[in-house]
Order: C-alpha cells, then sequence, then structure tokens
C-alpha cells in the first residue's frame, strides 16, 4: 500500500476508535443535567441514584476518551507534516479554544462531578454537573468549527507559495462560523445526544428483562427515551438542512451522497442501491426524482452530478454512497424504535414487552454506527481534498515518513487501542451489573449533600 492509504487507514483506525467515546459523553451530559434537574425539583430519591449510576459511567467515558484522543495530535505531525504546516494556524487556533474553552473546563468541575457528592451543596453539585454538560458540548464546538473549515473554508488568506504557502486568519468569526459549521455542528451535538439516550434505554431495558432494579429502570427508561425520541426526531430535520448545505457549498459530494452522475437530470433518492464508477450509473431502487424534491420543491430540476467533475477530482462515490445511506438508513430505524417505544411506554405496556425491550438494548450500538458511517460518509465525500479545493490529500502528507514506519505505528496503536476499547467494555459491563447501589441513595452517606436531601425528603426547605 502506498504512503498516503496507510496514513489515512492509520488516521481513520485512531480517530474511528477514539469517537465511540464523545458522543457518549456530550449525550450523558445532558442526561445526567437532566435527572439531577429533576432529582432536585422532585426530591425523588430514585433521580439521585440513578444520577450517581451514571456518573460513574460518564467518568469512565471522558477517561478512555482523553486516553484515545491525545494520539491524533501527534500523527498531525508525523504523518501529516504538510497538512499541519499549512492549516496550522487555523486548525492550531480552534485546538487550542478546545483546550482552553472546553477540556479545562470539563475536567475541572468533573472531580466535584464524581467526588463531590457529600462535600458540596446540592446546588453546587447541580452547577458542577452543567459546566461539565458545557464543557463536554464546547469541545465538540471548536472540533467541529476545525473540521468543517476543511470543508468550506472562510476568514484566511495564502500567505507563502509552493511548499511553504500557509493560511492564514483574517477574519476569526468567520472562520468559526464559515458556511458549513453551524449545520454540522447542531447535526453532531443530537447524534451525541441520540448515543447517550440509547444506552441509558439500553441498559434500562437490560434490568426490565432481568426484573432487576425495577423502579430505577422504569425511571432511567422514562428519561432516556424522552431524550432518544426528541433527539431522534428533530435529527431528521437538522440532517436534511445540512445536505442543503452540502448541496450548495459541495456539490460533487452530495452527487456521491446520492450516486447523481448526470447533470443534466433531476436526482433521484434511492433507498437501496450500488454505484457503477466506472459505467457512471447507479443500479437499485430509488424515488425518481425526489432528490430534487427535497432540494428545490421541484421534481424536474436538474442536479449537478459527477459526470461535470474532473474524475481526478471525484470522491469515490461508491464507498460515499453506502456509508451514507447506511447512516439514513439507521437513522430512521432509531426513530421508528423511539416512536414505538414511546407510545407503548404512554400505555404503560413497555415494561413487559419483551420484544422491544429486546430491540432497545441492542438499539445502542445504532447510534455508534450511524456517527461513523456519518463521518466516513462526510470525509470521503470531500476527498480528494484535505482541505477543500485548496490542499489535496495527496500534498498533505510528510514527505520522510516511510510506508513501514506508518505500519509499524499502526499494528501498535491498532493492539494499545484494542486493549483500551476492551477494557472499556468490560469495566462497563462489570458496572452495569452491579447496577445501582443502596449506598447511591440521599442521605446514605450523611455529609452536607446528603442531609440536605434527606431534609428536603421529609418537605423541609433547605
Amino acid at each position: 500500500m502506498s504512503v498516503e492509504i496507510l496514513a489515512r487507514l492509520q488516521f481513520a483506525f485512531t480517530i474511528g476508535i477514539h469517537y465511540i467515546y464523545p458522543p457518549l459523553s456530550i449525550g450523558l451530559g445532558l442526561l445526567l443535567v437532566i435527572m439531577e434537574g429533576m432529582y432536585l425539583k422532585t426530591h425523588n430519591p430514585l433521580y439521585h441514584q440513578m444520577t450517581r449510576f451514571w456518573v460513574k459511567i460518564f467518568a469512565l467515558t471522558f477517561a478512555v476518551g482523553v486516553a484515545t484522543g491525545i494520539v491524533m495530535e501527534f500523527e498531525f505531525g508525523t504523518n501529516w507534516a504538510t497538512y499541519s504546516r499549512y492549516v496550522g494556524d487555523v486548525f492550531g487556533s480552534a485546538l487550542a479554544a478546545e483546550g482552553i474553552f472546553a477540556f479545562f473546563l470539563e475536567s475541572g468541575f468533573l472531580a466535584i462531578l464524581v467526588f463531590g457528592w457529600d462535600r458540596v451543596t446540592p446546588k453546587v453539585h447541580f452547577f458542577s454537573t452543567l459546566m461539565v454538560a458545557l464543557g463536554s458540548t464546547l469541545s465538540a464546538v471548536w472540533i467541529v468549527v476545525a473540521n468543517s473549515w476543511q470543508q468550506t473554508p472562510a476568514g484566511f488568506h495564502i500567505v507563502g507559495t509552493g511548499v511553504n504557502a500557509r493560511a492564514e486568519i483574517t477574519d476569526f468569526w468567520a472562520m468559526v462560523f464559515n458556511p458549513s459549521s453551524v449545520d454540522r455542528l447542531e447535526h453532531v451535538v443530537v447524534a451525541a445526544w441520540m448515543a447517550g439516550a440509547f444506552l441509558v434505554t439500553s441498559v434500562s431495558a437490560y434490568y426490565l428483562l432481568k426484573g432487576r432494579h425495577l423502579e430505577f429502570a422504569k425511571a432511567s427508561m422514562k428519561v432516556g427515551l424522552s431524550v432518544a425520541l426528541c433527539a431522534s426526531c428533530v435529527q431528521l430535520f437538522l440532517g436534511h438542512r445540512s445536505a442543503d448545505g452540502v448541496a450548495h457549498n459541495q456539490p460533487a459530494k452530495l452527487a456521491a451522497y446520492e450516486g447523481h452522475f448526470e447533470s443534466d437530470k433531476p436526482m433521484d433518492l434511492y433507498l437501496l442501491g450500488m454505484v457503477d464508477e466506472a459505467h457512471g450509473r447507479t443500479l437499485g431502487f430509488s424515488l425518481p426524482g425526489m432528490g430534487s424534491w427535497l432540494l428545490y420543491g421541484d421534481t424536474t430540476r436538474p442536479v449537478p452530478g459527477l459526470n461535470q467533475v474532473p474524475i481526478a477530482d471525484r470522491p469515490p462515490a461508491a464507498r460515499v454512497f453506502q456509508t451514507y445511506h447506511l447512516m439514513i438508513a439507521i437513522g430512521m430505524g432509531l426513530i421508528g424504535l423511539s416512536l414505538l417505544a414511546g407510545f407503548l411506554c404512554l400505555r404503560g405496556s413497555l415494561w413487559k414487552n419483551q420484544l422491544v425491550l429486546k430491540l432497545l438494548v441492542v438499539a445502542v450500538i445504532g447510534p455508534q454506527l450511524a456517527n461513523q458511517a456519518g463521518w466516513f460518509s462526510a470525509e470521503m465525500g470531500r476527498q480528494p481534498w484535505v482541505v477543500y479545493g485548496l490542499l489535496r490529500t495527496s500534498d498533505a502528507l510528510s514527505k520522510a515518513v516511510k510506508a513501514n514506519q506508518i505500519i509499524g505505528s499502526l499494528l501498535m496503536f491498532g493492539f494499545v487501542y484494542s486493549l483500551l476499547l476492551a477494557l472499556f467494555l468490560f469495566l462497563l459491563d462489570q458496572r452495569i451489573k452491579e447496577g445501582p447501589l443502596p449506598e447511591d441513595l440521599p442521605g446514605a452517606h450523611g455529609g452536607t449533600h446528603g442531609v440536605a436531601a434527606v431534609l428536603a425528603e421529609k418537605g423541609l426547605d433547605v
């Protein structure tokens, strides 16, 4: 394999494994705010126990996420030196903002969130939960801003020529609010909420199937299912708006999404299909003209196709088409499942419906697969550009790195990351099997927070 393919494979592997954890952290952060807020409002001890249970899983997710994310920053320098020099002023500012405004905020309040239950007042602890959740989300903001700038560069100029060329920021806020950043950020954050919500519903469904912690599981299910249902339905709208942005800013990527080749024809909407790049066609089951209707409200309006893009500038349409449609298929399935489970929950029959509970247990994989597929389609759809229209991926490589060096580091990373993933799954499984603990109920430890909770439950004003 070429150095380019190996370097891309290594980065795809490391970021793919890493991206298991940040969505869970962001999603669980929102759910922790809801759970602890409901405890402060209702003084129901189940919500206190629920919050303490999920805080431990959040802390595990955060720790492994940090460990798996550090490597990627070094990869920019080792494998992608030309890229780092070209975008360092832009990408570096976003990464610095992520560290200063997001990571420090999140990690600074994490200790209070995990260890401060009996050391601070309930309101102070809730504030720390809010700050951790905000820090998790702000991390996504700056990372998505940096990535979106690569998709739709703005607020910069190029200085230098040849190998010394680099992008300099001329308008920081134009860089931050580049044409795709807001749409993509909304899409990413809501997808993270789905990941956290379906983890909560999965564990709750597991307890219901096993007949354990039933009251805890029912309360936790209602919280998780509410977020899952809202986020899934909102994601349908946000996904459509993101596709509209791609149509305007990256027409070649949109054409690859739908396997659309002929620019003088309306774009069909494929439900299933296979792209034949050699013959410039897509075979499958489609709704004629529906792609044009979704974009323009007109089934007869032509949409720019891949045939008008030089072959050297075309994304790998077959792979982009499949990953994009996999994301959509999983998303629609999650919407259907959350609607069905929500309806059964309202009727009070969800707790005994074995089939739906089993589907909810395995549905935790759905948001993860959809997140991975969505990112793969977005990044492969940008090819052959690492900075769209400005810097080709083949020109962004480090000149001194050899293929055997990347293979060696890839094997090492594969081993280490596999161990970290196995450790995460083992500890997560142990924590779930252990379940909520009696000492996680308010007042079990004494202390300021515990005493306040007990008094509140007795109806006394604290």
